[in-house]
């Protein structure tokens, strides 16, 4: 499943561009939301996931790096995202805002973590969330090389989701291109967050999300 992120797209095109990797196929589109603090650079906020809602019949999956991302989370829901994604590293305690997604606001939600984060710490997590999101960069600029070690955390999140919770996505999110995406599938990840490697194929963004699809389908052996 890919999943473009609009990070790397041309707002002033951004409906275009989005209609366009939504009838190539994108599986739902991904919306960083950075504050300035727990990540060194600022983007959009929930405007944005309201003009996209009309544009597109596709998930709206929004990934909050943020410090206090229980500020954000109803401007989020009243505008149209079906999927909240929240970082470990910044809850003491995840198991309340989760419950909180999932029941009171009633959408899938996420754990996302960085790469310097062990695996085991989400394992107390995975039944309770839809998406396990494990960061292939360090998060806060889009078009970052994909870390090599990450197949290795990838395999034991694999490990660790189909004892768990084998519903449960495994989501990658950093340096995903076509060179990397085999590699990212046969370890164990199905989401595939893309943003440079469509938005700036030469190819365009259509063929992009089609050749990607293409190239993960064919590794994904587990």
């Amino acid at each position: 499943m890919i999943a473009p992120s609009i990070l790397a797209a041309d707002f002033s095109k951004l409906g275009e561009l989005v209609r366009e990797v939504t009838k190539a196929g994108a599986d739902r589109i991904h919306v960083d939301v950075m504050d300035g603090h727990f990540v060194p650079n600022l983007s959009m906020g929930s405007v944005v996931v309201k003009g996209l809602r009309p544009v597109t019949t596709i998930p709206l999956e929004v990934h909050l790096m943020v410090e206090d991302p229980g500020r954000f989370l109803d401007g989020f829901v009243k505008e149209g995202a079906d999927t909240l994604i929240v970082h470990l590293e910044v809850l003491a305690d995840p198991r309340p805002m989760l419950e909180h997604i999932k029941k009171a606001l009633g959408k899938k939600v996420g754990l996302a973590f960085n790469p310097d984060m062990p695996i085991e710490r989400i394992e107390p997590y995975l039944r309770d969330i839809d998406l396990a999101l494990c960061m292939t960069v360090f998060p806060g600029f889009g078009g970052q090389a994909f870390i090599p070690d990450s197949l290795e955390r990838l395999k034991k999140l694999r490990a660790l989701v189909n004892e768990h919770n084998p519903a449960c996505e495994i989501e990658v999110d950093g340096g995903i291109d076509a060179r990397t995406i085999g590699s990212a599938a046969g370890a164990g990840a199905n989401v595939f967050v893309a943003g440079t490697a469509v938005f700036g194929a030469p190819a365009g963004p259509a063929a992009a999300v089609k050749n990607l699809s293409l190239l993960a389908s064919e590794q994904m052996s587990w």
